[in-house]
């Protein structure tokens, strides 16, 4: 019979400032399907939304943020 000691570490996980983040917004009204596709500016994907508001009337979107997350080990 083998025996093994489990030593638990605590872990944080944090945004890397240095690595950026992503904005995305997608129309989901029926039948349209349309996105801004990935932008590097959060207000860039909210003009999009605005835009296709006016140009089109629809006014439900999913909106996406993607950034870099770090892992570190607390000692």
């Amino acid at each position: 019979m083998s025996r093994a000691v489990l030593r638990y570490v605590r872990h944080s996980i944090r945004h890397e400032p240095g690595s950026g983040a992503t904005f995305e917004a997608s129309c989901v009204t029926a039948d349209c399907g349309e996105g801004s596709g990935p932008l590097e500016e959060q207000e860039a994907a909210q003009d999009w939304c605005l835009r296709h508001t006016g140009r089109t009337g629809h006014d439900l979107f999913r909106r996406v943020v993607t950034d870099h997350a770090r892992v570190t080990r607390e000692e």
